[in-house]
């Protein structure tokens, strides 16, 4: 039995705003864990920002995805060529610009680490074994082909499965069966749930500010405890929270939507691929710096400055080099599109699943 579920939810701008506020915390929440490691890593010691970062892991990647699936249903009929080049050329193409620059920085610390050998192994590995935080952009690909293979397949017998494969928590040292395993089940829901989402998230926006906060401060009371009493990793519980976490993320998107000071959020959520893709350079840069030159010794505030620069850094970059040479960092040139029955698809610069406005 074929999916029959269509879109006929209404996108307009004030019901889909949420998204771009939702996007922007997430990837806030990215760039500050993978600081934070990084940082304390370098420092040998613990900061404010590790329980911080524990309490907001069930639902710091499920929300991304979720959201990518959101507006799914709008292209996953269309032609495999049309599909593969903007659903999965389109990452691979930015994963190995990135990969390659991730590679090329830490080149020095892979050699003197695992040796000459390994590390020019790892180059070609890193293609069936997504290298450090760009395995996001990598498992984007491969879910989009998922989703599309299992098109014809019942929601709920989809959904179940994969709600299955989270619930077993895989671990088997390969990054894309263990990712896929733990992650399929949001970017699928977000994908064949997104009428229920719209409509929760209308709902949430005729709601007043305090009485959102208010239900937020619970579920992160909540959520603190269970994350404390490591309840939080339990099967079941976990994709619960995740869900959970995923609403009380647009519930958050909300609220700031009707503050001045969501705007920072907003921008973000809009140039989430740009900020994903290079804040690792931006923040190391940031942290050796301070480290190198003792201009901060407190490790919690390297953290806050090297965050900063890693969110700021990525902004500009793209600003800087946008209209020149240097703009396919950011922009997938049409020599790496695939052609569309004798025409070169359009260009995308914005992170094509994740943007409301493509849908």
């Amino acid at each position: 039995m074929k999916n029959t579920q269509t879109a006929n939810f209404s996108l307009n701008s004030h019901r889909v705003e949420w998204v771009d506020f939702a996007k922007g915390i997430c990837i806030v929440l990215v760039v500050l864990l993978n600081t934070t490691h990084g940082v304390q890593q370098a420092t040998g010691e613990i900061s404010v920002f590790e329980k911080f970062n524990e309490w907001a892991q069930p639902f710091r990647m499920p929300d991304f995805f979720f959201i990518a699936g959101l507006f799914l249903m709008r292209r996953i009929d269309r032609p495999w060529r049309s599909y593969l080049d903007t659903k999965v050329a389109h990452f691979a193409y930015f994963y190995t610009i990135w990969m390659t620059v991730w590679y090329v920085v830490r080149l020095p610390q892979y050699i003197e680490q695992t040796g000459l050998t390994n590390t020019l192994l790892l180059y070609p590995l890193s293609f069936i074994q997504p290298l450090g935080s760009l395995w996001f952009i990598y498992m984007l690909a491969v879910f989009f082909v998922a989703a599309k293979l299992t098109r014809t397949f019942p929601v709920w017998l989809v959904f179940g499965v994969a709600a299955l494969l989270h619930s077993l928590q895989i671990n088997t040292g390969s990054r894309i069966i263990d990712e896929f395993s733990s992650r399929f089940v949001f970017f699928y829901a977000g994908f064949v749930f997104a009428p229920l989402a719209f409509a929760i998230a209308d709902f949430l926006t005729r709601q007043k500010a305090a009485a959102l906060i208010t239900g937020l401060t619970i579920w992160a009371i909540v959520q603190a405890w269970l994350v404390n009493n490591h309840f939080a990793e339990l099967p079941i519980i976990s994709l619960v929270l995740g869900f959970v976490g995923i609403g009380a993320i647009v519930g958050t998107g909300i609220v700031l939507s009707k503050s001045p000071l969501g705007a920072p959020f907003r921008y973000l959520g809009a140039n989430t691929l740009t900020v994903f893709l290079s804040y690792f350079l931006f923040a190391v840069a940031a942290r050796i710096v301070l480290l190198k030159t003792g201009l901060v010794s407190d490790t919690s505030m390297v953290i806050i400055i090297s965050s900063l620069v890693g969110i700021i850094g990525p902004v500009i970059l793209n600003v800087v080099t946008r209209n020149t040479p240097l703009a396919f960092i950011f922009k997938r040139p049409d020599a790496f599109k695939i052609k569309q029955h004798g025409s070169i698809t359009k260009t995308s610069q914005e992170f094509t699943e994740m943007s409301q406005s493509r849908g």
